[in-house]
């Protein structure tokens, strides 16, 4: 097939284009940064293609229409996943770029679409397990949640075939969001926790996501509907950081904070980033919940329909990244 990769010089989008170049596809893919699109290519198995492409710039739509010349299929990567930053950032990244691709799919004909969100449009702040991929979408909790939930909903007002994927807490090499903060907060002096570190976390190695894609695009009947996907084993919140402080050789000081307090220091470090523009605070109120409420998925749905299963289980996946993260002198986890 030939396929086009938007976001492809991005943590999930690099190692699909890596995947697919391996298995025989004929592979384009889209990005801001040269330097990581140079990686990219050096490390693909063949050839793939590079489109520098900035969403909402002029020349945005052109670029991915031209990209998509008998393209088969499109997995939309490009995204901004950060608990904090500008609204209209992710407003610019995360629904603009949505509208250009389907835009762009339309006047080339292309009609298969494998769109990436995140099951962050079910948190709410408080627990809630086993979440199915229709139970109905509470507020969004922060800027990333509503404007990808705006995404899905110009996804599913297109005229295209679309399989949505849902996959929550991506880690692994080359993660520039998730590990690279809680091994910043590992750092320090003392890791908080909150309602005694129970919550039970839902994450997904960053192979299993690749293969719920490439298990989307082999699909050979015509399903438009969402799936979530993650590991299917939710730890523990204080037994997770600790493997993990365990594995990246860090110590594991964990401080328990009464949930209150963390939120009030939330409010405050929020308070400080809206002053200090650019500057990310160390804690929001929607990270104090991540770690005090638990989220799990229900898996049910992409089991019987795309027969996804986890290959890699979390303490595999753990021990890949930390090896990887150690052998990057000056990478982004240092």
């Amino acid at each position: 097939m030939k396929l086009l990769v938007t976001g492809g010089t991005g943590f999930l989008g690099r190692h699909l284009v890596w995947r697919l170049a391996e298995a025989g596809h004929d592979v384009c893919f889209t990005g801001r940064d040269i330097a990581k699109a140079r990686e990219v290519t050096e490390r693909a198995s063949r050839v793939v293609t590079f489109a520098p492409l900035s969403h909402g710039a002029p020349a945005a739509l052109a670029t991915l229409t031209r990209s998509m010349t008998d393209a088969d299929a499109v997995v939309h990567c490009a995204a901004l996943s950060s608990p904090w930053g500008r609204r209209e950032d992710f407003q610019n990244a995360n629904v603009r770029s949505t509208a250009e691709v389907l835009s762009a799919m339309q006047a080339h004909g292309v009609s298969r679409l494998v769109h990436i969100s995140t099951p962050s449009l079910c948190f709410q702040f408080r627990d809630r397990l086993g979440v199915r991929e229709d139970d109905p979408l509470p507020p969004p909790a922060n800027a990333y949640a509503a404007t990808k939930r705006e995404a899905e909903r110009l996804v599913h007002a297109a005229p295209v075939s679309a399989v949505i994927l849902r996959p929550r807490g991506i880690f692994g090499a080359w993660d520039e969001t998730l590990l690279p903060r809680l091994l910043r907060l590992l750092r320090r002096q003392h890791f908080p926790l909150f309602n005694g570190g129970n919550a039970l976390i839902d994450l997904t190695y960053v192979d299993n996501v690749v293969d719920a894609i490439v298990l989307a695009l082999a699909l050979q009947e015509r399903v438009e509907t969402t799936f979530n996907i993650s590991n299917g084993q939710p730890q523990r919140a204080v037994d997770l950081f600790a493997k993990l402080a365990q594995a990246f050789g860090l110590p594991w000081r964990p401080l328990h904070v009464p949930l209150a307090a963390g939120f009030a220091l939330a409010r405050a470090c929020e308070l400080a980033g809206r002053v200090a523009r650019g500057w990310e605070p160390p804690l929001t109120r929607y990270s104090v919940g991540t770690v005090a409420y638990s989220q799990t998925l229900d898996l049910q749905r992409a089991r019987d329909h795309l027969g996804y299963v986890a290959r890699v289980d979390i303490a595999e996946g753990i021990r890949r990244t930390s090896a990887w993260f150690q052998a990057q002198a000056g990478g982004p986890a240092c």
